[in-house]
């Protein structure tokens, strides 16, 4: 997003406060703001505060001599790359809605030739009421976006949906909304993500430890760079991210399948840890405990392989990445995956400590770019998330000199 601009519409209340983190936010991704302050947002946040974190004047008078000598109200809804409004009251969402011009805030909405992304924020029975419903369906349909809002408790003491999301959270929408012209623009990527569960009977089941989590980031991040995702999910506690396309699984059987019906795609990245064998039988019935303590016997048989059966297709990815999940000997193991599975990348990391669960990695990035001998690229720790930036960013990368 760095080098992108936006025009911030603050309206009246409680939540314009966060609109200012949201400004500092976006800064230190190298997002420019410009600030359109309601009088009604004046009364929470001043114009001195919103221009000392965007650096610019504060445009609040529909009416300035100077301002609109220049016709300022079309200058300003054209010169940014998206029009946020934060928060989005009933009032502002009422005006876009029916045409309505009666300050500088409305009338630039109406002059707008981008993007609009409204972030609302209201007291619950005002957000849940006929008319403000029929007002936002009405801006959906003419392709107004929205980030919430969130359910929690109001500054009026109630509870429910009517929170504004929080800065980051409307930093994440804005980043897809201008991810849409990304570096992966055109592309469709396919991720998995999570464990597999294979049944033993209908209360037990064989798994791992995965969280999912950096699957998740990974989707995220792909999507954010304007890859159109599909995620196949394992059992997992974590939400979908927005803008990506979830399919939940449960079996390795069930997650190759789902993938197979995803194709084609032009990545893969396959996250998920897969259970390599599965009970031969599942028990109809809870398998009780005998009263001669004999252990019952479990055959097992192996799971397909969902990395080398994919890259071994007839509709085989342009990149496929595999990971590989190592307590010992990390980066040996992944060299010899890497051939054995017929992928382009895996990715190894060590999870000998709190890596699966956990918020932070450290990876290798095994390729086949070496001449002689697989290239290793060893990253340095960081969070899940900067994880599937970082990858984003490669893939791009390959994608572009591939193409």
């Amino acid at each position: 997003m760095r080098g992108k601009s936006i025009l911030l519409i603050i309206g009246g209340g409680i939540a314009a406060y966060k609109s200012l983190e949201l400004v500092r936010r976006l800064a230190e991704r190298g997002v420019k703001s410009r600030a359109i302050l309601t009088r009604a947002g004046a009364e929470f946040v001043t114009p001195l505060s919103v221009a000392s974190l965007t650096g610019e004047k504060v445009y609040d008078d529909l009416f300035s001599l100077t301002d609109e000598a220049q016709m300022g109200h079309i200058q300003l809804s054209r010169s940014a790359d998206l029009v946020v409004v934060a928060p989005a009251t009933a009032d502002l969402m009422a005006k876009m809605a029916n045409g309505l011009a009666s300050d500088l805030a409305s009338t630039t909405l109406l002059a707008t030739d981008k993007k609009v992304l409204m972030a609302p924020a209201m007291n619950v029975r005002m957000w849940e009421s006929a008319s403000v419903r029929r007002n936002r369906a009405i801006l959906e349909k003419d392709g107004v976006l929205f980030v919430g809002p969130n359910d929690g408790e109001m500054a009026c003491g109630e509870f429910g949906p009517g929170r504004m999301a929080e800065p980051l959270e409307i930093v994440a929408a804005i980043e897809r909304v201008l991810g849409a012209a990304g570096p992966l623009k055109g592309i469709k990527a396919l991720v998995t993500a999570g464990p597999t569960r294979e049944p033993v009977d209908p209360v037990r089941f064989l798994a791992n430890h995965s969280s999912g989590k950096q699957g998740y980031a990974i989707a995220e991040a792909l999507t954010r760079a304007g890859a159109d995702t599909t995620l196949i999910s394992g059992p997992v506690n974590i939400a979908a991210p927005d803008g990506v396309k979830l399919q939940r699984v449960t079996t390795a059987r069930e997650m190759l399948a789902a993938c197979e019906a995803a194709l084609p795609a032009d990545v893969l990245v396959m996250a998920a840890a897969v259970a390599d064998w599965r009970p031969d039988i599942a028990a109809n019935s809870k398998i009780k405990k005998s009263t001669d303590r004999v252990v019952p016997l479990i055959k097992l048989v192996e799971n397909p392989d969902i990395l080398a059966t994919l890259a071994k297709s007839a509709r085989r990815p342009r990149l496929v990445i595999g990971f590989a999940a190592e307590t010992d000997d990390v980066v040996q193991n992944a060299v010899a995956k890497l051939s054995r599975k017929g992928a382009d990348w895996i990715i190894a990391n060590d999870v000998s400590g709190d890596v699966m669960g956990g918020d932070k990695n450290r990876i290798h990035l095994v390729s086949q770019a070496g001449v002689e001998a697989p290239l290793i690229e060893e990253w340095p720790e960081m969070t899940k998330n900067e994880v599937g930036a970082r990858l984003a960013a490669r893939i791009a990368e390959a994608l572009k000199g591939a193409a």
